[in-house]
């Protein structure tokens, strides 16, 4: 049974950072592209970041680039995603995804989600 547990979601202050972390279980950890997506109130889900199984490719969002970085620690089977310089935009909840093989910006092609994590930025 695949399980991904995200964590570190909460409220902060705009301008200040969070730490999202997921944990992988029942894959084969180092077979998938891991993904980052988010879903504001009212609006569809959308791709934030992911990272190939080796990390040696990441794509980001136009709306992360130059304040998230996502990582991943294939012995811990465990993805983060540093947030820094949050916006009141940023409030949304959080999901990490697997993706077979990939790490693309669709999130059709990922197979295994988790449950999310919430985080507001309060203005």
């Amino acid at each position: 049974q695949v399980q991904l547990v995200e964590s570190g979601g909460g409220l902060v202050q705009a301008g200040g950072s969070l730490r999202l972390s997921c944990a992988a279980s029942g894959l084969t950890f180092n077979n998938y592209g891991m993904g980052w997506f988010r879903q504001a109130p009212g609006k569809e889900r959308e791709f934030v970041a992911s990272i190939t199984w080796n990390s040696d490719t990441t794509n980001y969002a136009d709306a992360a680039k130059g304040r998230f970085t996502i990582s991943r620690d294939n012995a811990k089977k465990t993805i983060s995603l540093q947030m820094n310089n949050l916006k009141p935009d940023d409030t949304a909840v959080y999901y990490c995804a697997a993706e077979p093989m990939n790490a693309g910006t669709s999130s059709s092609r990922y197979l295994y989600w988790g449950q999310g994590t919430q985080v507001t930025v309060s203005s």
